[in-house]
């Protein structure tokens, strides 16, 4: 059975298997060798996440995933007053969930790798320009999401994935490295392009090969075809795999 990698957070996660998807890319990196399975739930946010830990991650189960990467802060960091307010969730009590979130995993397994993501920055005129094009007249004026607030959460995730000894990637700070990012990785102010699904398949890859689960070093689940013997297909399928 191959080890499994699981994607846990709201949309931007429930779309990395689109075309050009971050989570569709981890599946390429990872052919034959772990099952990258996809757990994302638009509009989600940390409070609503913890109800389905249970669910998605039993405790006991036999053979839990090798690696988890946890994405959310992007609906928690909604400005109060504006649209988007109740998928809101305070700060504090966003760091708590994430805390909950990260000890259910460590109580899953010990040894697995346990990967926070920030929310990534707001283009807010992308998020306006948005808003226009779904609601035209009846578009509110300020953006739901401003990039301040998001970065305050981001900064809350850092913390959080430091406090606990997880792994965290600054998708936040990252991406507005590059000059030109609101439009170069956002294609609604929020939601990533393919140049921003990039950079999160890329950090993911870097972190998790840092951590030991390198692709290239992880075994094929069956042999590859050039070690398999027409002759010898018996001794050749009971081959440990390489």
């Amino acid at each position: 059975m191959r080890p499994q990698i699981v994607l846990f957070g709201d949309s931007i996660t429930e779309q990395s298997f689109w075309p050009g998807g971050w989570g569709a890319s981890l599946a390429d990196t990872y052919s034959r060798k772990a099952d990258v399975v996809v757990r994302g739930y638009s509009g989600y946010n940390t409070k609503w996440a913890l109800f389905l830990l249970n669910e998605l991650f039993p405790l006991g189960f036999a053979t839990p995933p090798v690696a988890v990467t946890v994405f959310f802060g992007a609906n928690d960091a909604a400005l109060l007053g504006r649209t988007g307010e109740r998928q809101h969730v305070p700060i504090e009590d966003y760091k708590e969930n994430l805390r909950k979130i990260v000890h259910h995993l460590k109580e899953c397994s010990e040894t697995m790798l346990v990967v926070l993501i920030t929310p990534p920055p707001i283009d807010e005129s992308g998020r306006k320009e948005y808003a226009r094009l779904q609601y035209g007249d009846n578009a509110t004026e300020l953006p739901e999401r401003t990039n301040e607030m998001a970065g305050v959460y981001a900064e809350a995730c850092r913390g959080v994935a430091k406090d606990l000894g997880a792994l965290s990637i600054d998708l936040w700070s990252k991406m507005q490295e590059k000059e030109g990012w609101q439009k170069k990785f956002l294609r609604d102010g929020l939601h990533l392009t393919a140049e921003g699904n990039a950079i999160v398949h890329s950090e993911v890859v870097r972190l998790f090969n840092d951590a030991g689960l390198c692709a290239s070093e992880m075994p094929y689940d069956f042999p590859h075809h050039s070690q398999i013997d027409p002759k010898k297909l018996e001794e050749s399928f009971q081959r440990k795999c390489s």
